[in-house]
């Protein structure tokens, strides 16, 4: 903490039988860093270091308050566009023009078409959202190798590559140091493109 220049964050241990940790808090100074215990069971005092140096690097970077920011900027859009795209198809299918007296009621096309583009946008949103966390993951593998060495990091991606799917809740999913299986959806890259990165690095 002292080397990435933030407060010292709370430290959590809880169960769970797969390897992971996660950051959380929207204070720098005032954060918490919680790994499990199944990845004290099955790493290394080097691997942990590097598992910690990761998180405490997504709270220096402020990842828990910018991927926040950006959740509700993707969400607002989706509402928004869903919303005005829905009343100018509704006006073409009744025939109303933007002078129509009758043109501040909405009819059924509506409805129907904000539902449609709400999920349609929402699916493309969850995209957006999980590019931008996957780009703050290689950030924070940077950040661990920096403070606790690249190959403790190297070596911590590597044990979390043979481990279980994590179980973590989707609040702290994108704050965690292994993530999920669909990579377009994903908030974490895959575990040989994050070693690969670091390899490069290294080099």
């Amino acid at each position: 903490a002292r080397a990435a220049g933030i407060g010292m964050p709370e430290v959590a241990i809880y169960e769970a039988p797969e390897p992971n940790a996660f950051a959380t808090g929207a204070n720098k100074n005032a954060a918490l860093v919680a790994v499990s215990t199944g990845l004290l069971r099955n790493m290394n005092q080097d691997e942990v270091e590097a598992v910690l140096g990761h998180e405490v690097s997504h709270i220096a970077n402020g990842d828990m308050v910018t991927l926040t920011l950006i959740q509700g900027v993707v969400n607002t859009f989706v509402m928004f566009l869903a919303r005005v795209i829905g009343y100018f198809i509704d006006n073409m299918l009744s025939g109303r023009g933007q002078n129509d007296e009758r043109s501040s009621s909405v009819g059924f096309g509506y409805y129907i078409t904000v539902f449609v583009l709400e999920i349609v946008f929402g699916i493309l949103a969850s995209m957006i959202v999980a590019w931008f966390s996957r780009q703050r993951e290689f950030r924070a593998d940077r950040g661990g190798a920096h403070l606790a060495g690249k190959r403790k990091m190297i070596s911590a991606l590597q044990k979390l590559g043979g481990g279980v799917a994590s179980t973590l809740p989707p609040q702290q999913m994108a704050f965690g140091i292994a993530g999920g299986v669909k990579e377009w959806f994903s908030t974490h890259p895959p575990i040989e493109k994050r070693i690969a990165a670091l390899q490069v690095l290294e080099r």
